[in-house]
């Protein structure tokens, strides 16, 4: 009886299902597997802004304290600490400048941005890396080192020159952003008056440079008819380094169904933002009511700009600032999903090139709250792992399979203007 009674308790016990992860558990587990890779953080703009450049006095092990700039009252959202509790294990660094320099001086301008990254990163041996390769992402992550890329935010900067767009890629520049907030001489924004159609030739020209290059073409910021145009000629994935889809939050610098449903024949990312004015609709609806306001209250005042200064302090008290949630940021991806697929999603939060994150989301060491939403949602470890990182590991490694396999390519000529 004895032995029956021991063999139907070892029976029992092998039997029992294993007790199912909680969120929180199969978030953690996903980012250990598969650490967050970040399209886009703005610390380089900070430097510039708030240092001039200058790291003697700037810490990275603690920036809540960092000096004011135009639009922040002060600290930071980015440190090594932060980044480290955000699960963060590769970044592109966005080598920002200004859309409003004039082209020369946005080429200077982005030098002195990469050089200042690569002296920052170099001065953190022990936390930060420079990669250049997907190889060399996988490397610092296997090594416990934040892998510390450069992505070019404004194609203003190659002053409409090739020869300068492959010295960036040989400085070690990895994507481009192919517009910012203006139009240029051979693309449109998605925040300014069209006026090509998207690309013009030389725009194509662009793009075909970069593939062949293995430089990521990064259509944030550009325009429907650009996305479409930069799609047509595309040979290798592009990538949306940080945006939101526009059927959740209709701002035009999220991306339509009609580019997300040929993101799987492209077989690029969409890394979703964290910026709440592109989550958050009704915070969307918020800022346009409030420069409805303002203009009324300016045609009613002319020439009293106390008055309208009282009067909009007034209907800020009381129309309060919808926030945006980790929630929020959830149904982007949702919605991603759903038209493009779960292998064409990624995230680059937009952290130091904004005023705030979302509520529970406010820095770079948010994002373990995020999967443990998506988590809670349904997503699988595997699902996470993909969006964490494992998609854009994907990209990066299939543009440099394409470049591998066009190295016989002549780099593309174009005559420089007559003087």
């Amino acid at each position: 009886m004895r032995h029956f009674l021991l063999a139907a308790a070892i029976a029992c016990i092998c039997t029992t299902p294993a007790l199912a992860q909680t969120p929180e558990q199969e978030a953690e587990a996903a980012l250990e597997a598969a650490p967050v890779w970040d399209g886009h953080n703005d610390v380089p703009e900070q430097l510039r802004d708030r240092y001039r450049n200058m790291l003697a006095d700037f810490d990275f092990t603690d920036t809540t304290q960092a000096p004011p700039n135009g639009w922040s009252e002060g600290g930071m959202h980015t440190d090594l600490p932060r980044l480290r509790k955000g699960h963060v294990g590769a970044q592109f660094w966005s080598v920002y400048v200004s859309a409003g320099l004039p082209d020369a001086e946005a080429t200077v301008a982005v030098l002195e941005q990469i050089d200042v990254m690569k002296r920052l990163i170099a001065r953190y041996p022990d936390d930060l890396a420079f990669a250049t390769t997907a190889d060399e992402v996988a490397a610092a992550m296997k090594r416990g080192r934040i892998a510390s890329l450069l992505g070019m935010e404004g194609g203003y900067a190659i002053s409409d020159s090739l020869a300068v767009l492959r010295q960036f890629y040989a400085l070690g520049a990895r994507y481009m952003t192919l517009t910012h907030s203006k139009k240029m001489s051979w693309a449109d924004s998605a925040t300014d008056t069209p006026q090509h159609d998207g690309l013009t030739p030389f725009g194509e020209q662009v793009v075909r440079e970069m593939n062949r290059l293995g430089m990521l073409v990064d259509l944030s910021h550009v325009s429907e008819a650009t996305m479409m145009d930069a799609l047509d000629v595309a040979k290798a994935p592009v990538i949306f380094s940080h945006s939101g889809a526009r059927a959740i939050n209709g701002h035009a610098r999220n991306v339509p169904d009609s580019v997300l449903a040929r993101l799987p024949k492209n077989g690029g990312v969409v890394m979703v933002v964290a910026l709440p004015g592109y989550l958050s609709e009704a915070q969307r609806q918020w800022y346009a009511n409030r420069e409805g306001e303002k203009a009324r209250l300016e045609s009613l005042w002319r020439g009293q700009p106390d008055a309208v200064a009282a009067a909009l302090e007034q209907w800020d008290a009381a129309h309060p600032t919808p926030t945006a949630s980790v929630s929020d940021m959830a149904d982007h991806i949702d919605h991603i999903r759903k038209v493009a697929g779960i292998d064409h999603i990624g995230l680059g939060g937009d952290y130091d090139g904004m005023a705030i994150g979302p509520v529970g989301m406010e820095d770079a060491s948010g994002y373990p709250a995020l999967f443990v939403e998506l988590a809670r949602r349904g997503y699988s470890k595997a699902d996470l792992q993909k969006i964490a990182s494992g998609n854009m590991m994907r990209v990066l490694r299939t543009a440099e399979r394409y470049a591998a396999s066009v190295r016989d390519m002549p780099p593309i000529e174009t005559p420089l203007p007559e003087e």
